[in-house]
């Protein structure tokens, strides 16, 4: 981890449902931790009050805001953090990421993207166009179709 961050927002998974993405709990709580360990002050974005992310001394402040591009500029504009996390929240944070990058104001607040780079985060959003590319293509997915039904 580089050692001159002072600072790191997280981008939570946003408003879940009971037993839903754990394992972007657990992953956004396991990197809240390693930045503590390495000296760097977190800043969480997570409405979801059920998490171990959200969980008192996890992150160093925590907002129960909704993760979307307003509300994370109004934080990234009030804490100023070095770099932004967007791989512990999974599609939700991802989203929120490229949209951050496309309406250009992650260039706004410089530094502001963590791995994976700016760039990169709008091919995330990549399903949609992967299956209309495939379609084109004539490569289909299946799901739960007999063979017989499959185009020829």
């Amino acid at each position: 981890m580089e050692k001159n961050l002072k600072k790191v927002l997280v981008l939570g998974s946003g408003a879940l449902k009971i037993g839903q993405a754990g394992e972007f709990d657990y992953s956004g709580s396991q990197a809240l931790k390693a930045l503590r360990e390495e000296g760097i002050s977190s800043v969480l974005v997570n409405p979801n009050i059920a998490t171990i992310q959200t969980s008192e001394g996890i992150a160093d402040q925590v907002y129960f805001l909704p993760v979307t591009t307003y509300f994370v500029e109004e934080i990234i504009k009030k804490e100023r953090p070095d770099g932004i996390l967007l791989a512990f929240g999974g599609q939700t944070a991802l989203n929120c990421g490229a949209e951050l990058y496309t309406q250009g104001i992650l260039d706004k607040y410089d530094h502001a993207v963590m791995t994976p780079e700016a760039a990169p985060v709008g091919h995330q959003r990549i399903h949609a166009q992967f299956e209309e590319l495939a379609g084109n293509k004539g490569i289909y997915k299946w799901f739960g179709h007999a063979s017989s039904e499959a185009p020829a």
